[in-house]
């Protein structure tokens, strides 16, 4: 068994593509090694700025021997049909040999090939799995006509220590590559991956990503807290920067303290996005005036001209932010949104003050359901989207919402109103915060209902991987605002108004879009541990409260998961088979409503039937009182009755008119179901 080196030397790699081109690289290799018959132990990839790096272990030498028997034309047949056999397995007569089988006697072709050495595989594979890299977007350069993410310069292919000869394009595999651009840009050969990643060591690179964040975290820290302070954790942030150096080192830098009176978001957003620099914060949680950069060298100066260069960039950066933060506040948010009528929402849903007159609509149709000033949630819609046309939003798009409060706050409006307008795009994703104030909630609400109902109804829909709306996020957004601030909303008629706000009700289904909902509380409860097949069984019952939907949901799994749910559920599915079978097989349909009780001939039967109409009155009692554990405990009931009647009871009577009662009866147990939700979706 032997090991598989390859290294792909590149100008840099744009760091979002980096880890998943690794493990592309490893996944195309390690299919095509499998498709060659070649085992492999472990596979394993690195990438940094300038380099994908796979390694695998445990490969054979070479591929196993082969012998493959082909069963040909019976003995006797025609020549010609001998002779095509032969040609399509590439033998001759002499290599024929005859077995017997029970139909007769047969000529057989044994077939042997020896396995390839796999040095010789690889030369062939590599190179595809190189050219099946789905990069999001290649280049070609110079005057060769392969495709890559940026130029390649080397391929470094070694197993068992010596090279896999084969070309990509112009390039030659061979067992050398380069270290840091600037600290060790010489070429270096190795032997096998130990000897590689110790050079790169040595060469100033860190080969493994994970050691690179530790660097780095560890290293910013450690800054920080010589000065008394702590960096802001940002763990998306942290994840670019390991894919900009190679070798990285962190430096502090100061913030020219003219611009501190400026909104910390303004601060931390242009230090994060436009310069990658890490915000710091003192012991009380202020910003501090200090940042931290990851240099991608050791500078001989200690850093200092670095940091200085860093430190007027990002002067000139928040000069821009505070000009805007000036210019911004001379004009009242209430003036700018006019101006958002030249703002296209979408070209078949119009523009962005349509958008705010039907959100003020909706905002303020909510507001009383979930406890929140009618007049302040209008208010809050109206001006929620007036920052997108402020200078500070042009210049930092991540800001909107965020400088409305603020700007809203200057112009003196309501607090909850400027919170609203802060909040009203949260969350934008699983690990973002909820709102919870009402105010900021019913515009919440209202803004994402609003853009899932627009869209459904032009038919843009989420299809396979593709959201390009993001449509996906907006449900589960209304999700999590209904169920973390238990709110109590009926999402179809909210659904309808929206759809006539956008003069568009005939177009749109509210059930299309609770189905839709359906499938998102599959992927939210998933990690609450509840099955997607008991939200599909509660979904049908088209339920459109979602709180009211959780809170029985998980009554119905914590019923199915004990004794009696278990067992009832298996009652259900033989009751529901026999009466299907038979009314296949009958022509007939067996409704409960038809059933006879003077056609009873057992004391089982009779049970049933009693117990079954006790148990639906305190069913129905504790369903409308939203007591959803009490409701299946009192169903729980009907487990006894209904095992005694499967014990004692033949439904395949000898009399016609008792054997159809009895189906009648089992349909009696199968609507019993039918209040709590379609048993039939319940799986295993």
């Amino acid at each position: 068994m032997a090991e598989l080196l390859l290294e792909l030397f590149s100008e840099e790699i744009p760091a979002r593509m980096q880890a998943r081109a690794a493990d592309d690289l490893a996944r195309l290799v390690r299919e095509r090694l499998t498709r060659a018959s070649l085992d492999c132990a472990d596979i394993r990839a690195f990438a940094t700025p300038r380099r994908l790096t796979i390694v695998a272990d445990g490969i054979p030498a070479a591929q196993p021997d082969l012998r493959e028997e082909r069963r040909g034309p019976r003995v006797g047949a025609p020549d010609k049909a001998i002779d095509g056999f032969l040609r399509g397995a590439g033998l001759s007569r002499d290599q024929l040999t005859q077995v017997e089988t029970p139909k007769g006697a047969f000529h057989v072709a044994i077939i042997e090939s020896k396995g390839r050495p796999t040095r010789e595989v690889l030369a062939d594979l590599l190179p595809e799995a190189i050219a099946a890299l789905p990069w999001p977007k290649s280049m070609r350069w110079g005057a060769g006509e392969i495709r890559w993410v940026r130029p390649l310069h080397s391929i470094l292919c070694l197993f068992d220590g010596a090279v896999v000869p084969f070309s990509f394009g112009h390039l030659a595999s061979g067992a050398e590559t380069r270290g840091h651009r600037f600290m060790a840009p010489e070429p270096f050969a190795v032997r096998d991956f130990d000897d590689y990643r110790a050079k790169l060591e040595a060469g100033h690179v860190v080969l493994d990503p994970a050691e690179r964040r530790r660097r780095i975290a560890t290293g910013v820290a450690a800054l920080a807290a010589a000065e008394g302070l702590k960096p802001i954790v940002d763990d998306g942030l942290l994840d670019e920067v390991v894919g900009l150096a190679e070798w990285p080192v962190p430096l502090l830098g100061r913030i020219d303290g003219a611009f501190l009176e400026l909104p910390p978001e303004v601060l931390t957003t242009s230090m994060r996005s436009h310069q990658k620099y890490f915000a710091l914060e003192s012991a009380d949680g202020t910003l501090a005036p200090r940042f931290a950069v990851i240099a991608n060298l050791v500078a001989d100066d200690g850093g200092k001209a670095i940091t200085g260069g860093n430190e007027r960039v990002l002067r000139a950066r928040l000069s821009d932010a505070d000009f805007f933060w000036q210019k911004d506040r001379r004009q009242p948010l209430v003036h700018r949104v006019p101006q958002l009528a030249q703002v296209v929402f979408h070209a078949r849903l119009g523009t962005v003050e349509d958008k705010i007159t039907r959100l003020q609509a909706l905002a303020g149709e909510i507001a009383p359901a979930i406890g929140a000033d009618a007049d302040l949630a209008a208010r809050a819609a109206y001006l929620a989207k007036a920052d997108l046309v402020t200078g500070m939003v042009g210049e930092f798009p991540e800001l909107q919402g965020v400088m409305g409060r603020y700007y809203a706050r200057h112009d003196g409006e309501d607090d909850a109103v400027a919170e609203a307008i802060a909040e009203h795009y949260a969350p934008q994703g699983p690990s973002d915060r909820c709102p919870s104030a009402p105010v900021s909630v019913a515009v919440a609400l209202a803004d994402k209902i609003d853009t899932l109902v627009g869209f459904y109804a032009i038919g843009e829909t989420p299809t396979g991987s593709k959201d390009p709306f993001a449509l996906r996020r907006a449900a589960l957004g209304v999700i999590r605002l209904i169920i973390e601030n238990d709110v109590r909303l009926p999402l179809g008629r909210l659904f309808d108004s929206a759809a006539q706000l956008h003069g568009k009700a005939d177009a749109f289904s509210a059930g299309t879009l609770l189905d839709f909902f359906a499938d998102r509380l599959k992927v939210h409860l998933r990690d609450e541990g509840i099955r997607h097949d008991v939200i599909a069984a509660a979904f049908a019952l088209a339920d459109d409260d979602l709180t009211r939907f959780l809170r029985r949901v998980r009554a119905l799994q914590g019923f199915l998961d004990s004794d009696s749910g278990a067992n009832l559920l298996i009652a259900f599915r033989r009751a529901a088979r026999i009466v299907e079978i038979e009314t296949k097989k009958d022509g007939l349909v067996y409704s409960a409503e038809a059933l006879d009780e003077s056609l009873f001939a057992l004391d089982q039967e009779r049970e049933l039937l009693a117990r079954i109409g006790t148990v639906r009155e305190a069913t129905e009692a504790a369903m409308r009182a939203e007591d959803f554990e009490t409701a299946f405990a009192a169903f729980s009931e009907l487990r006894i009755p209904v095992d005694a009647f499967f014990e004692k009871v033949t439904v395949n009577a000898e009399d016609a008119s008792i054997r159809a009662n009895r189906l009648r009866l089992l349909a009696r147990i199968v609507d019993s179901f039918a209040q709590f939700g379609d048993f039939s979706m319940i799986e295993g």
